[in-house]
């Protein structure tokens, strides 16, 4: 399923992808939504269950960001290659 596709059948939710597909700046432009939630501990609880078994995930958020919210991004394995 396309970015696109997904941003519209699961707004204002995360969602944790298996992806296919990366664009030049390593943001997913296709992949198999393998979970969604408006709870983002559920993401991550459902993320540590796939550690070692999936090596193409990604955690969207795919909703509005507020203006008082800080964003901190960590890589924790970094062997990720664009297709």
């Amino acid at each position: 399923m396309k970015l696109d596709e997904i941003r519209r059948r699961y707004a204002g939710e995360w969602v944790l992808i298996e992806y296919d597909r990366l664009d030049d700046h390593l943001r997913v432009v296709e992949g198999r939504v393998l979970a969604h939630s408006p709870d983002r501990d559920e993401i991550y609880r459902r993320l540590r269950e796939l550690k070692g078994r999936k090596k193409r995930l990604a955690v969207e958020f795919l909703g509005e960001i507020p203006e008082d919210v800080a964003v901190m991004l960590s890589i924790l394995s970094a062997s990720v290659q664009p297709s």
